[in-house]
């Protein structure tokens, strides 16, 4: 089932991110933690691909086994950055061949050894590369990537915006956000988007902090503002494991509830491949998703 149709439907409901192993020896685990997660089914299950190709072997297996083997719906990442024409044209192929519907348009992180590098002659250097190609060759339902806090890369808002204004016109049918943990963030976001006439649907990416270290990483990685309350929930419980994991879903949670109250029918979970998480936040939400 395509992305584009699950959203249409006006159930409250729920979607998990999971990602393939970095080296062989783990495959094995980190199956298991995807199979307890689809048996939660969830609306869909996105499968990320490691940047510069790094994990990406095993997306491909991931996603098909998610939809064939668990009646999920999959979407496969796939990410162009220093990949040649030819290298994604058979990557598009193998996703074609797995009868994958969904494909997740990234241009991905650029690998440390070719930050500095001459781009001049990269067959593809932007997202909206890929997502023209992708068009031209199936009937794939693509997604995009966006920020609601700015892409770290972009000067502003308004150019950030126009960006995606771009790749939503190139075809990009859904666009999932990037982790936030202020939801007015994200309501400011849509409603930019929207006198910017960009109208596709616009999922909110949730991850939950159920470690001190992660808040670190959230801002190395995007940025993100850390409001006071998580700030505070972190200070509180971070030495304390278990405590962390309870405090840290509480707060998922409550965010999920917030978005649901104010007219947010699909969320977005990354779930670090952790069935426990993925399953908390399920109960948690239980009667709600019944809705």
């Amino acid at each position: 089932m395509k992305i584009k149709d699950i959203l249409k439907h006006e159930d409250l409901s729920l979607s998990f991110e999971v990602f393939p192993p970095k080296t062989d020896a783990t495959f094995e685990s980190v199956k298991s933690a995807i199979r307890e997660i689809a048996t939660l089914k969830p609306k869909f299950i996105s499968v990320t691909y490691g940047a510069g190709g790094g994990t990406s072997k095993y997306t491909l297996e991931i996603a098909k086994g998610i939809k064939e083997k668990f009646g999920v719906p999959s979407l496969a990442h796939l990410t162009c950055v220093s990949s040649s024409r030819e290298m994604v044209l058979e990557r598009i192929k193998e996703i074609k061949d797995a009868n994958i519907e969904n494909v997740m348009a990234l241009r991905g992180d650029i690998p440390q050894h070719l930050l500095t590098a001459d781009r001049s002659n990269w067959d593809y250097k932007h997202a909206i590369e890929l997502v023209k190609e992708l068009k031209s060759i199936g009937d794939f339902c693509i997604g995009g990537a966006c920020y609601p806090e700015v892409h770290p890369e972009s000067p502003n808002r308004a150019e950030d915006i126009k960006h995606l204004k771009e790749k939503v016109e190139a075809g990009c049918e859904f666009l999932v956000t990037q982790m936030f943990f202020d939801n007015k963030l994200f309501y400011d976001f849509k409603e930019d988007l929207k006198k910017a006439g960009v109208n596709v649907p616009v999922i909110p990416g949730i991850m939950p902090i159920t470690n001190a270290v992660q808040v670190a990483r959230a801002k190395e990685l995007s940025g993100s503002y850390i409001p006071d309350d998580l700030n505070k929930l972190v200070e509180k419980f971070g030495s304390h494991p278990d405590a962390m994991m309870q405090a840290g879903i509480s707060f998922t949670i409550k965010q999920i509830i917030n978005l649901y109250a104010n007219g947010i029918t699909h969320v977005h979970v990354y779930t670090m491949n952790k069935p426990e998480v993925a399953r908390k936040i399920m109960e948690g939400l239980s009667d709600i998703l019944g809705k």
